[in-house]
């Protein structure tokens, strides 16, 4: 243990002393010849930067305008065209032609899937309306249940224009009143429902569900009336409906067994449904680090296969003229592999059980084959699959953090082979437990600084003490808690799972009470404020530099995650937010906290605005009358006026006090259509405005100027942004 201690410790001054020396610099053509040198000598990983290529596209096609791809694509093409045939002639420009290529094949990927996945969307709100559909999902949601809903029928809607997917929230819960059953999949449904389009972000730059619709074929969203009235069976058998049938079997009877939050998290790990477990309980585990336990990943599915395939393969070592004559290592391997194939089908198939189901089965493979596992090369191929089959993938929060981590532990691990091969030789069991939790805790720390800006930047989030919580609910999580699980799936055809998911349970209660006792640490965890895309950017970009070269001019890579927090640091968040209804407007009070319109309209805006600016304390008090408490804002029964660096913002409710309020401020926000002219204002932004371009965002810079973003702006033209 000495020895990999010293081992690292060595190869961290190594790393440093690399670090400075390139710092120091050299002039620029020696800079190109050493750059040059050095490509070429990484030749053998320039595979791993496949994914990399695809992804820049990618990441242009959907956060870019979204329109000229017709024009793009074309000249991309050109040149890639152009390029590989200068590689041809001359194989310096191989390179330049792979960088160029790529992505142009990204994009086009991305808009391949675009039109597949194209369909009607619901232009405005509808309904009251009566709709017959077919229920492909169903989801509890503390206390009340969601349905997905395929094939609608919608009384006084077209059928091209009707949705091919409804998702529908009922209030009511599932079983109450006479004669009311609980929905299941393949069932056909009437309700009476309200239906919107599904809603796009609620400022510039936060997440876009519309988008995650769209490629979900998701076509509208809404509430429904009262239970759902069964009316029939739809006929037509298919894979998916047998897997979801499944699933919600699976789903019922881990209900029956293990009721309350127990439950509900053994729901999530063998079925990938979330929607019932507690909010208390899931703040928690967000707070200390371990809500990655409930996404189903390379832990959940490596654990599962493992174990299988050591069971089996013991079991088989058991019978003497097997062992000797029979290759049993490799049966063990199909009968896991089918196994994972079983649990991501059962777990609805998210992208982080894709990524895990993909490495675990090329694991796998090697076994059956006689080749290598682990390599970065595995990490390359499973993440280019998932962009070829689902590009969209790219921009979620599971892809990113999921290949995060296992890119940074497989790096690691390469990079610190020879130190825990010389640990290994050393026998003994207390030994091996030590280097056991070794393990765990660099895992979790290597883990836990791949994922943090991504945590930050999607959640908005950091926990502090998620190296202690997860030194205890990981070994839990391996070798009680998922031994059980693999147990109540192999028993429930036989009626047995009850033992098992009791089992199970016990051990969901020990990390829920760690996630409950270590949350309530003083200052658990800290609120971070939204950052740029482009730190995001700078980070990956430099990570990726970092990891995936071996020679020791990785060290630059250091830079991008360096030159990201200080993106990040120097982040304004807005003045001003306004909602895309117009209800709800947010200013910035002198306390640095947020005064909110209203308590009651948009609510899911107001908590997103909160969440972004990294506040948890309660909004600031907006005065009905007279001026708020930092004098900034002053209010009358006409509407309000809102002082900032020199600004004068009129906030009119009434339009008697528009003429006056044109021709003073710089800046008017009012819901309703201004008809006739505002003269004075140097921005207006109206209920017009508002529906065109959805949801403001504006910052009043002391140097006298107005930035002004909408979400309109920043989605671009494309399918799920609507019409323009």
């Amino acid at each position: 243990m000495f020895y990999l201690v010293a081992s690292i410790s060595a190869r961290l001054r190594q790393f440093a002393g690399t670090a400075a020396r390139a710092a120091a610099g050299a002039t620029p053509r020696g800079a190109l010849r050493v750059a040059a040198g050095n490509l070429l000598a990484e030749r053998a990983r320039w595979a791993l930067w496949t994914p990399v290529g695809l992804g820049v596209g990618i990441a242009a096609g959907l956060a870019g305008p979204g329109l000229p791809v017709t024009v793009a694509i074309p000249l991309l093409g050109a040149l890639g065209l152009f390029t590989a045939w200068l590689a041809r002639r001359q194989s310096a420009w191989t390179p330049l032609a792979v960088v160029v290529l790529l992505p142009v094949i990204g994009l086009v990927l991305l808009e391949a899937r675009i039109g597949r996945v194209e369909a009607p969307i619901i232009a405005e709100r509808t309904g009251p309306v009566t709709l017959t559909a077919t229920v492909v999902e169903y989801e509890r949601h503390e206390g009340r249940f969601r349905l997905l809903l395929a094939d609608p029928e919608v009384a006084d809607l077209a059928r091209a224009a009707t949705p091919k997917r409804i998702r529908l929230s009922v209030n009511r819960p599932a079983g109450e009143g006479a004669g009311a059953v609980r929905p299941r999949p393949g069932d056909r449904v009437r309700l009476t429902a309200v239906l919107m389009p599904p809603p796009g972000p609620a400022e510039p730059g936060a997440f876009d569900f519309a988008r995650q619709a769209y490629f979900n074929r998701l076509g509208a969203v809404g509430f429904a009336f009262g239970s759902p009235e069964i009316v029939g069976r739809d006929s037509v058998w298919s894979p998916a409906r047998a897997v979801a049938i499944l699933r919600d079997t699976i789903g019922e009877r881990i209900d029956r067994a293990l009721p309350g939050p127990p439950g509900a998290i053994a729901s999530a790990l063998m079925t990938g449904e979330r929607g019932a477990i507690p909010e208390p309980v899931l703040a928690a585990l967000r707070d200390v680090g371990l809500a990655h336990l409930l996404a189903i990943s390379g832990l959940h599915m490596g654990l599962l296969a493992g174990a299988l395939f050591t069971a089996l393969r013991a079991a088989l070592a058991l019978v003497p003229p097997l062992a000797l004559r029979r290759p049993i290592k490799k049966w063990a391997a199909g009968a896991a592999l089918l196994a994972a194939a079983f649990y991501l089908a059962v777990a609805g198939a998210p992208i982080s059980a894709q990524r895990a189901f993909l490495m675990t089965a090329l694991v796998l493979l090697a076994i059956l084959l006689d080749r290598r596992a682990i390599s970065l090369r595995l990490v390359a191929l499973a993440a280019t699959a998932i962009l070829v089959y689902a590009p969209e993938s790219l921009f979620s929060a599971g892809f990113q953090m999921s290949f995060a981590a296992v890119v940074a532990l497989v790096a690691a691990y390469e990079w610190l082979a020879d130190p825990f091969a010389a640990v290994r030789r050393e026998r003994g069991p207390l030994m091996r437990v030590l280097l056991y939790l070794v393990g765990v805790g660099l895992t979790t720390l290597i883990a836990g600084l791949a994922t943090a800006p991504f945590a930050a930047f999607h959640f908005n989030h950091f926990p502090h003490y998620g190296l202690v919580a997860n030194l205890i609910a990981v070994p839990v999580t391996g070798l009680w808690i998922m031994p059980a699980a693999l147990a109540a799936f192999l028993a429930m055809p036989f009626g047995l799972e009850a033992w098992p998911l009791a089992l199970m349970g016990a051990g969901i209660d020990v990390v829920i009470a760690v996630a409950v006792r270590i949350a309530a640490w003083p200052n658990a965890t800290s609120a971070v404020a939204a950052f740029p895309d482009a730190g995001l950017a700078v980070i990956v970009a430099g990570g990726l530099w970092l990891l995936l070269w071996r020679r020791r001019w990785r060290v630059l890579g250091l830079a991008g995650p360096c030159l990201g927090l200080l993106i990040a640091a120097f982040a304004t968040p807005p003045d001003i937010r306004v909602s895309d209804s117009g209800k709800l407007i947010a200013l910035r009070a002198g306390d640095g906290g947020l005064l909110l319109s209203t308590r009651q309209a948009d609510r899911f805006a107001a908590e997103t605005w909160q969440r972004r600016d990294g506040l948890r304390d309660a909004p600031g008090r907006w005065p009905r009358a007279g001026p708020s408490v930092d004098g900034r804002l002053r209010c009358d029964r006409l509407g309000c006026t809102y002082r900032l660096n020199g600004f004068l913002v009129a906030l009119p409710a009434d339009e008697r006090a528009l003429v006056e309020d044109c021709r003073r401020a710089d800046l008017v926000i009012v819901r309703f259509p201004i008809r006739g002219r505002c003269a004075g204002a140097r921005v207006i932004i109206d209920g017009s405005a508002l529906r065109r371009d959805g949801a403001h965002a504006l910052r009043l810079g002391a140097d006298g100027r107005i930035a002004v973003e909408t979400v309109r702006e920043m989605r671009g033209r494309h399918p799920w942004a609507g019409p323009r």
